[in-house]
């Protein structure tokens, strides 16, 4: 069987990951040497050696420019990066957007907005763009599960979390990020819903009373998707409905009526992949 040989045309997914997180180190590496070049070769040194910030944003660019551990492998589409070195830029990305907005709050509040705006046309937008820069590194470092959900090739994607299922020899694989949690019996695993909101199937349209022309009441449908918001709606703190994937095995002393990993439906996606979940778990 012929097999398709990859290309540089055809990268491997998590290609364009590595790509935008070098461009932000060289553009952020860029601007940090013409703004060394304004002063003197000395003076620049000293500062760097006495400022701890500097060696914090020279340990961040290398590692945003070198990428140590980094490869694009179509496995984990979403995940190029080490767990290690995820967390450390994504790290030293929020530490240095707090740094950047301060100053520029700092400096706007002092010398009042009008200045700040000429600052703005000054630098070039370099004022507003380093905050943004950071900003941008820190979402792309976001936790996320390693792939989408793909019902048909039974993968399933809720929050951080990723679960592989194989009806062929009836295991389940689960991935915490890039982290694999387990492989388990999918017969001993279940999903358990809060306020009992787990149907097998998609929810029907609800009846509910209209009124016509003339006036006489009927009935009408309430879209499904007024059911899959409510399914969504935050509790009285503001928090999501979470979801719970259990372990019950009879085999396992010690373990029986685990839990694998709980997750917030945050979005209608992990609502849909949840009970797609639900469903195929039940079928095995």
């Amino acid at each position: 069987m012929a097999r398709t040989k990859e290309t540089r045309a055809n990268a491997a997914p998590g290609a364009g990951t590595i790509f935008a997180l070098r461009a932000i180190g060289l553009v952020l590496l860029a601007r940090w040497l013409f703004s060394m070049a304004q002063m003197d070769l000395s003076a620049s040194l000293v500062a760097m050696v006495s400022s701890p910030w500097a060696c914090i944003n020279l340990v961040f660019l290398f590692l945003l420019i070198f990428l140590p551990g980094a490869r694009a492998v179509a496995e984990r589409p979403f995940h190029p990066l080490p767990q290690w070195l995820r967390q450390a830029l994504r790290l030293f990305a929020f530490l240095g957007f707090l740094f950047a907005a301060w100053s520029v709050g700092a400096f706007a509040a002092s010398a009042g907005w009008r200045h700040a705006a000429q600052a703005v046309a000054a630098t070039n937008g370099w004022l507003l763009a380093a905050p943004a820069l950071y900003a941008a590194v820190v979402w792309i470092c976001r936790p996320r599960a390693l792939w989408r959900t793909n019902i048909a090739a039974r993968r399933f994607a809720i929050g951080r979390y990723a679960v592989a299922l194989d009806p062929a020899t009836r295991t389940v694989v689960v991935w915490a990020e890039r982290r694999k949690v387990g492989q388990y019996d999918a017969r001993e695993l279940s999903v358990r819903w809060p306020s009992g909101q787990g149907m097998t199937s998609p929810p029907t349209p609800t009846p509910a009373v209209a009124f016509g022309a003339a006036g006489k009441p009927g009935t009408a449908a309430v879209p499904a998707r007024t059911v899959a918001a409510a399914s969504l709606a935050r509790d009285s703190f503001g928090r999501r409905p979470k979801i719970e994937l259990l372990w019950d095995s009879p085999a396992a002393a010690g373990h029986n009526r685990q839990t694998v990993f709980r997750a917030a439906l945050a979005t209608e996606g992990d609502r849909v992949a949840a009970r797609a979940l639900d469903t195929s778990l039940r079928q095995v």
